[in-house]
């Protein structure tokens, strides 16, 4: 990993990720979170704020990166229930089997190599009548849209981490196994449109 990777892309991601349409997203999400939660790809702890105190017992953030686990090490300090640093990438969630209420996932599944064996395992460790919380960006519904990031995308990949623009979030989380309870879109305001298009809602065990 190169000077870039560790030193440079970590702040850019955290602020490209912080700016207010995105957090307005986040705040629709995260708040509904409750009892055992997971999140997966905390990545600087933009979360963090959002999570409602008294109803998180419990919060497992899963982050494979140390440049990205330092970031939010100042915003886990402000926290008022338990937390646990997992560091290791989405595809291996270490946790028990039906052992978690809620998780939640933001700007993430765009950026996990193997999304579908991530999603699985988010299943997994789900409990019977658990939630999955998600806020993702993805392939846009228009045409002339999903062209620019069909082409752009080996691109922004490479000086992304490893993010991709079209990917189909409904698709992968139906997929996985999943029954979708509420589920929005649209392009974010003040945002390209190639890089805007948002997925968010709630699922549950199919």
């Amino acid at each position: 990993m190169g000077f870039y990777e560790r030193r440079v892309l970590p702040k850019l991601i955290d602020s490209a990720c912080g700016t207010k349409p995105t957090r307005r997203q986040r705040e629709k999400v995260v708040p509904q979170a409750e009892g055992r939660v997971l999140e997966i790809g905390i990545g600087s702890g933009l979360n963090l704020p959002h999570y409602d105190a008294a109803r998180v017992t419990h919060l497992f953030g899963l982050e494979p990166a140390p440049e990205m686990r330092q970031i939010a090490a100042e915003r886990v300090g402000q926290l008022r229930f338990p937390f646990e640093f997992i560091d290791l990438p989405g595809e291996e969630i270490p946790l028990e089997d039906n052992s978690v209420d809620t998780v939640v996932t933001t700007f993430t599944l765009c950026t996990i190599p193997d999304a579908e064996t991530a999603l699985e395992g988010m299943r997994r460790v789900l409990r019977p009548g658990g939630r999955l919380l998600f806020c993702e960006h993805g392939e846009a519904p228009d045409a002339g849209v999903m062209k620019w990031q069909n082409r752009i995308n080996p691109v922004w990949k490479k000086i992304g981490g490893g993010c991709n623009l079209n990917r189909r979030i409904f698709t992968l989380i139906e997929g996985a196994g999943f029954t979708l309870e509420q589920a929005d879109s649209m392009y974010l305001p003040g945002t390209p449109r190639v890089f805007g298009f948002n997925y968010w809602g709630r699922a549950k065990i199919s």
